[in-house]
């Protein structure tokens, strides 16, 4: 067979298995918020999928793998106008599908933070600003011949922070300007509101695992990679260490082992891993997992109690967070020959230019939310009104509720 052929179906089957991540995504951010906005939630999943599908189409590609200009941004190929029929080994086509459905997961990130307070259109115009300019710009610095990797040698191979981090940073914003919701804090302390179906959100942290076997390992493109089966394992690796070490750390912490931080530790395995799963080592996956397993919980309490940004689903501590330590990581644990990490004899080189990069992509994300955020706050408003939020999404921005009383 031919070695396109055989590599694009590769990367057709990766992007399906990613794509399968909406799913996850949804269910995890259902069952860790209350039942009165779960067909909110929902909606705003579909609407994250189609809008920025179309969006990444008609701007964002252009703008992430068009033509350099001075290392910053792209110029060509709007609407796929004028795209090449292969590219990177395989056909062009595959190459877009693939990417078009990591824009969409990127902008998703940012709804369970927001949730449960956000106004819907408002939500709408973000997911159109981040898959049409604060995704495709930062993704064209790393992945499209931008100045972070050609330049400074900046890696992150399946997005740990041009995905991940990039989303967790906008989701901090967002949490941020929108306000926490109503009755989280009394007298300056956080009420816990719990989820009301941890049931649901485990099978999105399932699914989401799952379709990280596409997100990580099809993002080699090539399916006679060794590096592909090496992802593989690296995610299976992480995302198990990470689990336990959440799970063993929250039990010594707060007395019980905690369901949902141990669902969310599983995630932050699983994004810690994914900047470097082709260059570290499997002893390194482990220990990153069970390193981001325990940050991911510190993180949590600090936004929840110390800096009150009002997270539901901890999108802020797993993407955001972990996604940058991930990063990072690799200037620690990278085995690649060229590119050692500092335990492996390269020195402090590479791990400077991983924190470097990360500062750069937080630093950029973080202004381009808040000026979307803020405007957004300024001219339609974020927030609904105190009433609609009390009553629940689903029946005041929806007319129509997601459990049907008897």
């Amino acid at each position: 067979m031919n070695i396109v052929v055989l590599n694009s179906m590769w990367v057709l089957i990766a992007s399906v298995l990613v794509f399968l991540m909406h799913a996850g995504f949804a269910m995890v951010e259902v069952g860790f918020t209350q039942s009165k906005n779960a067909v909110n939630i929902i909606m705003k999943n579909f609407v994250t999928v189609s809008i920025g599908v179309l969006s990444f189409f008609f701007v964002g590609y252009g703008v992430m793998y068009g033509a350099d200009a001075g290392g910053l941004i792209g110029t060509d190929m709007f609407a796929l106008i004028n795209a090449p029929i292969e590219i990177s080994g395989i056909t062009f086509d595959v190459f877009f599908f693939f990417q078009a459905i990591f824009a969409a997961t990127c902008a998703t990130i940012v709804s369970g933070a927001v949730a449960e307070r956000t106004k819907f259109t408002a939500y709408i115009v973000f997911v159109f600003v981040a898959t049409m300019i604060i995704y495709p710009l930062i993704g064209h610095w790393i992945w499209g011949g931008g100045f972070l990797s050609t330049q400074l040698g900046f890696m992150d191979f399946a997005g740990g922070t041009a995905v991940h981090a990039v989303g967790g940073f906008c989701a901090f914003v967002g949490a941020a300007v929108v306000g926490p919701r109503t009755g989280k804090y009394k007298k300056g302390k956080p009420k816990a509101i719990p989820g009301h179906n941890i049931p649901l959100g485990a099978l999105g942290v399932l699914i989401l695992w799952f379709g990280w076997f596409g997100f990580n390992p099809g993002s080699t493109l090539d399916i006679t990679s060794p590096a592909t089966a090496h992802a593989a394992i690296t995610t299976l690796l992480s995302g198990s260490a990470a689990t336990f070490s959440a799970l063993f750390f929250s039990n010594f912490r707060y007395g019980k082992p905690d369901a949902a931080l141990t669902l969310n530790g599983a995630l932050a395995g699983l994004v810690g891993i994914t900047a470097g799963a082709n260059v570290i080592s499997f002893y390194g996956a482990i220990i990153i997992g069970l390193i981001s397993g325990v940050i991911m919980i510190f993180s949590v309490e600090f936004f929840d109690k110390v800096v009150k940004v009002d997270d539901p689903v901890g999108a802020i501590s797993v993407h955001g967070v972990c996604g940058s330590f991930g990063t990072i990581a690799v200037g620690l644990f990278s085995t690649q020959a060229g590119a050692l990490g500092l335990f492996y004899g390269g020195g402090f080189k590479l791990l400077g230019i991983q924190t470097l990069g990360v500062l750069i992509v937080g630093s950029t994300a973080i202004i381009l939310a808040f000026i979307t955020f803020t405007t957004l706050k300024k001219t339609m408003g974020l927030r609904v009104e105190e009433h609609e939020e009390l009553h629940g999404l689903d029946t005041m921005e929806h007319g129509i509720s997601a459990y049907i009383e008897i």
